[in-house]
Order: structure tokens, then C-alpha cells, then sequence
């Protein structure tokens, strides 16, 4: 009887981990850390963990083009914010882990 309950329960997980590795990952687990194609995230800022330092972040945001960069903190959810200007409009920005640059509208 303990022979017949090992051979089902190893049965059971085996067909349980095949079933697991078949489902299809969710977009938040493939996509990468940092965008190499320079496009952004359209859910951006992406709460998460951020490895950027301050300096990086700061650098990131000018080199989206924002001027006058000030107030950078990294909040709760790992995303790093700001107040700045772009195109002559000031506002809020923020930087998430994967590098996506936003101002609030």
C-alpha cells in the first residue's frame, strides 16, 4: 500500500511540474530589467526593484532630455522621482527599474 500511495503521489507531482513548465510566462517576468531598444514601457513607471543609484538615475533623466533636475528620492515601490523641466514645462518624474523616463501629466 505505501508502494502504491509513493508511485501516485510521484505521479501526481511529475504531472503537475509538466503542466507548470507548459503555461506561458506573463509579460512582467521576460520583460528585461533595462530597455535595449530604447523604446518605453506604456505602464511606466514600473514599480519594482531598482538598481540605479542616485547618480545613475539623474544622468538617465537629463539624458531624456530633462533640465533642472531636482528633489531625486527613490520611493517605496523603486521608483526613483523628481521634479525637472522638459520643453519648457515643469513637473513631476519619475525613473522605474527599467530605466522608462515619465512626467506626470
Amino acid at each position: 500500500m505505501k508502494k502504491l500511495t509513493f508511485v501516485t503521489a510521484a505521479a501526481l507531482l511529475s504531472a503537475s511540474a509538466a503542466c507548470a513548465q507548459s503555461e506561458t510566462p506573463k509579460t512582467s517576468q521576460t520583460t528585461p530589467a533595462v530597455s535595449a531598444s530604447g523604446e518605453q514601457n506604456p505602464g511606466a513607471p514600473v514599480a519594482g526593484k531598482n538598481s540605479f543609484t542616485e547618480a545613475q538615475a539623474k544622468s538617465r533623466i537629463e539624458g531624456a532630455g530633462y533640465t533642472d533636475v531636482s528633489g531625486l528620492k527613490l520611493d517605496d515601490q523603486g521608483v526613483w522621482r523628481a521634479m525637472g523641466t522638459k520643453d519648457g514645462k515643469a513637473g513631476n518624474i519619475s525613473l522605474d527599474f527599467q530605466g522608462n523616463v515619465t512626467m506626470a501629466k
